[in-house]
């Protein structure tokens, strides 16, 4: 018995001092996350959001000559783009952009389009101070490549990233995103992709802190002892009898 009670309580040390580094990093990023509005994280605070224009009644080009210019066209969409319609056609091979109303390709944008975008887009007193069209990019950006990454001079440092496909922002990100991205993989622990709230590395974590409790309460059966225990209870419960109204 003195042998396991031994084995318990080292378990019960080094468990809590690994569960113990978790458990600060957790609450560590959980006091940065509520701390700051998602929307600024997001960069929604620097973001001009309005909803989409209404489509007027007009004489478009013949949707069936723009699709033909698209091998393996899917879909076809008709919606507004910087404040004229345009088809989006996706096919096999992507998305690509016509002008809707001479059925002229837009797509991939140029530097200036790009450029316009995020200027219509942003809202701010920064100016921008670079523009590329990236197919290597940081981190921060996960999703379609070759894009556009525009980057502002305020005091977040906004980048905003523009689709040449579509024409429409991707992405927008700044210093908090960052800060935010970083704690947000210490906090789910994965070190990867930081999307996977099933990772091997929390389920033990998880398991490490069930170990971490269940081995306490032994501690305390085994410390106590099991009729000190139940004379507590007995004791409380005679208690509260007492007080109870009659």
């Amino acid at each position: 018995m003195v042998l396991f009670n031994k084995i318990i309580q080292r378990i019960h040390l080094w468990v809590g001092l690994l569960l113990g580094i978790q458990v600060s990093l957790w609450m560590l990023s959980g006091v940065f996350m509520s701390w700051f509005h998602i929307d600024l994280v997001r960069g929604d605070t620097n973001a001009f959001i309005t909803p989409p224009p209404e489509l007027e009644a007009s004489a478009y080009a013949s949707p069936g000559g723009v699709i033909a210019q698209v091998d393996g066209a899917t879909s076809l969409e008709l919606r507004s783009f910087m404040n004229r319609p345009v088809y989006e056609i996706t096919s096999a091979d992507g998305v690509a952009l016509f002008d809707a109303s001479t059925g002229q390709k837009l797509s991939p944008i140029s530097e200036d389009t790009a450029r316009a975008v995020a200027k219509q887009d942003y809202v701010g007193e920064g100016k921008i101070v670079k523009i590329a069209l990236m197919s290597e990019t940081p981190y921060e950006y996960r999703k379609e490549k070759p894009v556009w990454r525009v980057d502002f001079n305020d005091n977040l440092h906004t980048r905003i990233y523009v689709s040449p496909s579509t024409g429409e922002v991707a992405s927008r990100r700044n210093d908090v995103w960052r800060i935010f991205d970083f704690l947000w993989m210490l906090h789910i622990m994965d070190y990867g992709e930081r999307t996977d709230f099933n990772n091997p590395l929390l389920k033990a974590a998880s398991a490490t802190g069930l170990l971490f409790a269940i081995s306490g309460l032994i501690m305390v059966v085994m410390k106590k002892g099991r009729n000190q225990i139940a004379r507590d209870i007995g004791f409380i419960t005679r208690r509260r009898r007492k007080q109870a109204p009659k």
